[in-house]
Parts: C-alpha cells; structure tokens; sequence
C-alpha cells in the first residue's frame, strides 16, 4: 500500500502488507513453509543477525507469510507494526513479558476472560509478576492510589468476555499514562471493524487472532500490536531493556527504532527466545479470514442483537448480558465506543440455574455446544461447569458466573433458524 494511503477499512482488511513475491508474482500471499533463509555472504549473514538488514535470519520469530498479517492487522488497528504469535495466551504473555519482569506489578481490570486470569495468577505469577485487580469503575482517585514505583503496565479487555462490561478506554489510557505506563488492550471481542482501542488512547493492542480475524475455527494464532504513540524515553526508569543500550557499542531500541521499539523488542527478544511461532500455514488461512472481516462481523451483529432481543423476551430467562439492548447497563458506553454493534456474545442467565442450564445445553441442536468464540458457527457453553469450574463458588459468585449463566457465540446462520433453535432449547429448559 501506498504511504500516504487513505483506503477504507474494507479495502485494507484485504490489501494491507501484502507484498508481491518477487519470483512467482503470486497474487495472494504464499505460505512460505521454510524455517529459515539462505544468506547472500559472509556480510550479509552478519547483517541478519546484527538487525541491519531488511531480511530475516531465521523463521522463530517471523517469516513472509506471518510478517504480512502482523503488518495488516497493525494497519486495521491503526498501529505502527504487529507481529502474529501461536495463540492469544501467546500474545499475552510475549506483550506483557516485553514489559514486566520478577518483582514488577502490573494493575488489571477486574472485567476479565478467565483464561487470562489464570495464566496471571498462575505461570505468569510464579515468574515474579504482581497482578492486581482494580474494578472497572473504581475512581481515578483509587486507580491513582494503586500505582507503584514497580507499576509497568495496566491491562484490561475492550468488551470483556462473557458478560461483556464495555471498558471506558479513554479514562483508563489517561489512568495509565498519569502513572507513566502503558495501557495494554485486548480488543479480541469487538475486532478493529467495530473499535480501534490505539484510537482512544491505546498504547498495545492484542488480539486472539484464532476468533474473529480468523473466523472459522480453524485454526490458532494471535498478535500484537504497537501503536507506537508511548514515550518511553520519557520513562525510561520504568523501562530499561528499550531505553538503554543492550550491551556496549549498541543503541537502544528506542535509539534504534524510535516509533516502534516496543514492538521491535518484542519480535527480536521476547519471541526470538520464548518461540511461540504460529505456522505459516495457519496465518494463511488467517490472512484469507481478514479478507471477509467486515462482512462477516456486520452479519454476527445483526444475528446477535436479534439472539439477544429473543432471549430477553423469554420468561426462562433471568438477564441478559448484551451491550446491545437498551436495557444493558453498558448501553451508553457502548452507543460511545461501538456505534457499528455490540459483538456477537451474548451471555445469559437461566431462571433455572444448573439444571435448566444443562436441559437448553443438551436440546441445542443447531448451536455447538464447545468452548470457543467467533467461529461463523454458532457456540454455546455452561460455563460454571467448564471455564470457570476451577474457581471456588466464591470466586465464581465474585465473577458473575452463575449457575446458570450460558454464553452463546453468534455466527452466520439464518437468524430465523437460531431463532427456533434457542426456542426450542429454552423451552426444554423450562421456568
């Protein structure tokens, strides 16, 4: 794409960071299934190594296939360079090990996916990492009261899943940046067809690109992007490993690569030595699911605000977690933040509690019940009983999973087939 490039977004879901290969003139991206590359000489292998040359040394932490849907999803997002990883926990961890080391604290939205929760408290916290959790609303008198001289990051999720708490993301960028850290987003749910977080004050975006970007369930990956508006020279106290030479004789990378040190970290230290490395063939098929971004996620909106006005409908049903209903008290955060649609999940409580929950699970026979997110199928799953059954009654209860708390994943079918679907599920689920 050109510099200057004023494309729309349709355009560039299919056009951005495809470079044509040289010698086959492919017009779609190849999978280039190599683990690493022929150097031209003596100097030029040094060069590759030393981060001089515009080419690769070896496939662990990039290659062609993966470097044109980190440059894409980057463009989407509004950022200055994204590298694709082996999944979203992969992301996650490779964004937040950039950043925080043992004995460094990071603050965290209490609004989160529970995987994510996990590997916080469990494999990232045996590493040395202090996560603590700060509700979404508390006051910014109360975030402020929170930071520490060992604070490195805030992380949240821009439509947290399942019960879909619309983040203000403004408020918590200005939160982070007062404390001299960067605010890490995990914009998985809504996509950057819905909301560009770097937009809104956003300094990293991370996304499970095996969900919507993808959007079959095919196959797994996730990314990272930098949005390359965070001064880290400013604080450079905070962070080190950018800002000081790595060794002597050697510039920093912000010295180095200004604008985009942090992602340049990331993909040359961070994934260069941990390897998270997605196949290419697997960002192929990602690369072919970007293309259909926009139309696909204009199809799950109308489909899930129609699942939602349904279920809210139905006296089997205790609440429903939609932004998209007026009723939803995320509404006006989402009318600011997600005017094109609220996502396609749609979580919900049954009246019933376990035992009408596990009655709708088993008459689904249109939905899958299986545990993922933004498949073009349809997706259902209990979730006291699968992704949260390892916290106490207490945690889950503090969390908002209840027993008979449902989350379903809207996908592309004929919305009146749903719509007899979940009637007939809820019917067998009874009051």
């Amino acid at each position: 794409m050109p510099e200057d490039c004023t494309w729309d977004f349709e355009t560039r879901q299919i056009h951005a960071g495809a470079v044509i290969d040289a010698e086959t003139r492919s017009r779609v991206t190849p999978i280039y299934q190599t683990a690493g590359y022929v150097f031209d000489d003596f100097d030029d292998g040094e060069a590759r190594f030393a981060g001089r040359s515009a080419y690769r040394a070896y496939s662990r932490n990039e290659n062609p296939t993966n470097a044109v849907a980190g440059r894409r999803i980057a463009d989407l997002e509004g950022g200055v360079d994204g590298i694709v990883v082996a999944s979203g926990q992969a992301a996650i961890a490779a964004a937040l090990t950039a950043l925080a080391a043992s004995g460094d604290h990071v603050l965290v939205t209490r609004s989160l996916y529970e995987g994510t929760r996990e590997m916080f408290r469990g494999v990232l916290a045996r590493q040395g990492i202090d996560f603590e959790y700060v509700a979404d609303d508390a006051s910014d008198d109360e975030w402020a009261s929170r930071v520490r001289p060992t604070t490195r990051a805030v992380y949240t999720e821009t439509l947290p899943n399942p019960l879909n708490q619309v983040v203000d993301i403004q408020r918590l960028a200005a939160i982070a940046h007062t404390a001299g850290v960067p605010l890490v987003v995990d914009n998985t749910v809504p996509t950057p067809y819905l909301w560009r977080p770097i937009a809104d004050g956003a300094d990293i975006v991370i996304h499970s690109t095996s969900k919507w970007l993808a959007g079959h369930g095919a196959v797994l990956g996730g990314a990272v992007v930098d949005g390359g508006r965070f001064d880290w020279a400013a604080h450079a106290d905070r962070f080190p490993q950018l800002t000081e030479p790595p060794r002597a004789g050697v510039p920093s990378f912000v010295e180095r690569y200004g604008a985009g040190a942090y992602l340049a970290y990331l993909r040359s230290v961070i994934v260069l030595e941990y390897g998270p490395t997605v196949p290419p063939s697997s960002t192929f098929l990602l690369l072919h699911g970007i293309e259909t971004l926009s139309v696909r996620m204009d199809r799950h909106v109308s489909n899930a605000q129609a699942v939602a006005e349904l279920l809210a409908a139905r006296p089997e049903v205790a609440r429903v977690f939609y932004p998209g209903l007026p009723s939803d008290a995320n509404h006006a955060l989402a009318q600011r933040y997600l005017p094109s649609g609220a996502g396609s999940i749609v979580s919900f409580e049954l009246a019933g509690g376990r035992e009408a929950a596990r009655r709708f699970i088993d008459a689904l026979r249109l939905i899958t019940p299986m545990t993922h997110i933004g498949d073009v199928r349809s997706l259902a799953i209990h979730l006291a009983s699968t992704i949260h059954a390892k916290l106490t009654p207490e945690e889950r209860a503090d969390a908002g999973i209840t027993p008979g708390l449902i989350r379903l994943s809207i996908g592309l079918e004929s919305p009146r087939d749903l719509a007899a679907d979940l009637a007939a599920a809820l019917d067998a689920a009874g009051v």
